[in-house]
């Protein structure tokens, strides 16, 4: 189920773990807009709805959604445990450090860990 909430005094589509993959640049950019629709600024995503590819970043899927929620100035979250992927791939260690020192991009354990970022 997703849904509409105030997460550290920002509104956030929270996502449900069932539904559509986000496997490329389209389905981020329904995320947007449904987003947008539900007057969000920030979209939280289970680690479980994104394709394998989005973790190989050489596969440019990534690369390609995070351009989308940066090209329409929105915060995009994901949320859960991405140890198994990032012990695969320095790459994607390095680039989830650096996403997480910045404000477009955070990979956070839980809802809660991205309310007290949120909020901070």
């Amino acid at each position: 189920m997703t849904v509409v909430r105030e997460l550290g005094g920002v509104q956030v589509l929270v996502c449900g773990a069932e539904g559509a993959p986000v496997a490329g640049e389209q389905d981020a950019v329904d995320l947007l807009g449904n987003a947008y629709y539900q007057g969000a600024s920030w979209v939280a995503v289970p680690v479980e709805r994104f394709a394998e590819e989005f973790f190989r970043l050489r596969s440019g899927v990534a690369g390609g959604v995070v351009q989308k929620f940066a090209q329409y100035r929105m915060g995009l979250a994901v949320v859960g445990d991405v140890a198994p992927h990032v012990e695969r791939s320095d790459a994607l260690r390095d680039f989830v450090r650096e996403s997480n020192r910045g404000l477009q991009l955070w990979f956070v354990s839980d809802v809660e860990e991205l309310a007290g970022r949120l909020a901070g």
